[in-house]
């Protein structure tokens, strides 16, 4: 490995806490490698010590040693992957004048309807915790096996977060507007306000299929319980719990209920992973036929105490750390190796009400003087597990990783 994972973080973090660079009027941020600007000065209230990737679009990831502090993750805590700007969000305010702003829904539908932001306070509301993840997240361990094409940003486990949304489900918004798909209706695909930064470029949007969308997804207008921070997608944003957080698309003004997948640059072109294993390195395209595209989230856990390449007293420890899947059933069990996957020893498991949010677990272990190594991996009730070799799932884009988490210290 070129650089390990606290070398990484400590890095980014040094760089983080350097002086920030002047703004520059044509185009954005600038900033040498050892000096990006603070969290804090790309959005409005966010916590100076996350991680900053970019600045416009806005790619902030929150260290593990902030993550672990809080079972439901504040705002300013939150992690920001963003692919197109909205003007006037790079705050955790909510948006100024949300009034005026709707949502369309249209496509293969009975009729087309529009309606008001503000008048979705009125309807059938729905509360849900849940694992909010970018499909990125876990990208700096495929490029261990393989680098990443340049510019694609490392992101370990930090792209993460565990949240409360709070808004109107997608049944119920039809009911109101009384509107009923077609018979050919198999996607609904969404899109924000947002454009694209450069022209020549599609707009973002993403498709998910519409018996998951009936099932699972609703207009979010809340976040914790506060109104939805605008660079979190206030005053709307579509969420489906279990989804990767590219779908869950942010200032959502339009729904448009479809026969077919989207063909987007985005939801076919990227945010997709291979059906088939592709050996790293090699070149790729992924089209709707050869690769899946990044929407139920794949089981996985992460140990977050004690910290990758730590050094801690030798003697009685307690592992900790959470794992999630897409909340289609139960995780049945975490489970340590300390010697490299010959044996494994199940955790204490906590269940949290909600299925789609994250599961604490711990483990108390004593730890012998000298390097440690630690493996986590989690099960479910469908037998789904995490890799030994996470490099399985290679693929360009860096998309999904899921492999077993291992971690390495020093004791003594």
């Amino acid at each position: 490995m070129s650089m390990n994972e606290m070398d990484r973080r400590t890095a980014l973090q040094a760089a983080a806490a350097g002086t920030l660079l002047p703004w520059l009027p044509m185009g954005g941020w600038a900033w040498t490698a050892a000096a990006p600007p603070r969290a804090d000065a790309v959005v409005a209230g966010k916590d100076p010590r996350l991680i900053v990737h970019g600045a416009e679009p806005v790619e902030i990831e929150t260290p593990l040693e902030l993550l672990r502090t809080h079972r439901l993750t504040p705002p300013e805590l939150m992690f920001v992957r963003n692919n197109q700007q909205l003007e006037d969000t790079l705050t955790l305010a909510p948006p100024r004048d949300p009034g005026a702003w709707t949502v369309a829904l249209s496509g293969e539908l009975n009729q087309k309807a529009e309606v008001r932001v503000a008048d979705l306070a009125k309807l059938e509301q729905v509360e849900v915790e849940m694992v909010l993840q970018c499909s990125g997240n876990g990208r700096y361990f495929f490029n261990q096996i393989h680098p990443s094409k340049p510019g694609d940003k490392l992101w370990a486990c930090g792209a993460l977060a565990n949240v409360r949304f709070g808004g109107v489900p997608l049944p119920a918004l039809l009911k109101h507007l009384n509107l009923k798909p077609t018979a050919a209706a198999r996607f609904v695909t969404a899109l924000g306000k947002d454009r694209p930064l450069k022209d020549g470029i599609d707009d973002f949007e993403h498709s998910v299929p519409l018996d998951d969308a009936l099932a699972r997804s609703f207009i979010a207008l809340r976040l914790n319980g506060a109104p939805l921070p605008a660079i979190h997608g206030g005053p709307a944003r579509i969420v489906t719990p279990g989804y990767y957080g590219t779908v869950n698309v942010k200032w959502v003004d339009r729904l448009v209920f479809a026969a077919e997948e989207s063909t987007n640059y985005h939801h076919e072109r990227r945010y997709r992973t291979p059906k088939e294993p592709v050996k790293p390195g090699t070149e790729w395209v992924s089209t709707l036929e050869n690769s899946d595209a990044n929407w139920r989230m794949r089981i996985r856990s992460v140990i977050w105490n004690p910290l990758a390449d730590t050094k801690v007293a030798a003697g009685r420890h307690k592992i900790q750390g959470v794992a999630w899947n897409d909340g289609a059933c139960a995780i049945d069990a975490v489970e340590l190796s300390f010697d490299q996957g010959k044996t494994w020893k199940r955790t204490q498991l906590e269940r949290p009400q909600s299925p789609f949010a994250w599961h604490p677990w711990q483990y108390e272990a004593d730890l012998a003087a000298g390097t440690v190594e630690i493996w986590a991996r989690a099960i479910d009730a469908l037998g789904r597990s995490q890799p030994l070799d996470g490099g399985i799932g290679w693929n360009p884009g860096g998309y999904a990783w899921a492999g077993v988490h291992k971690i390495r210290l020093t004791a003594g």
